[in-house]
């Protein structure tokens, strides 16, 4: 297995993969959310899909950032284009194994 964090947006995917498996809709599971089929045809070890939790996972994460203090729209865009870089960067990768 490769070690993510050395692909760009890497430690959004390992959160994202952490906190997904425990049911936790936080910005980051819901970014793994969105990029599920890219991420699992570029051969990346999912945890069990759970829908339910991620009916929006696009809307979801706006209205996660829209809680928090600041520009909600700028730091959606900007997640969005680091973890598609991070989903680039591996399916760019030879292998996983």
């Amino acid at each position: 297995m490769i070690d993510l964090s050395q692909l760009p947006g890497g430690e959004l995917a390992e959160k994202g993969l952490v906190d997904y498996a425990a049911g936790r809709v936080t910005p980051e599971s819901c970014l793994l959310a969105i990029g599920w089929g890219r991420l699992t045809r570029a051969g990346l070890p999912m945890p069990g899909r759970r829908p339910e939790l991620f009916p929006d996972p696009e809307l979801q994460l706006y209205a996660l950032l829209g809680r928090e203090a600041g520009d909600a729209y700028g730091r959606y865009n900007a997640l969005l284009r680091r973890f598609i870089s991070f989903e680039q960067s591996l399916a760019h990768r030879p292998s996983l194994v």
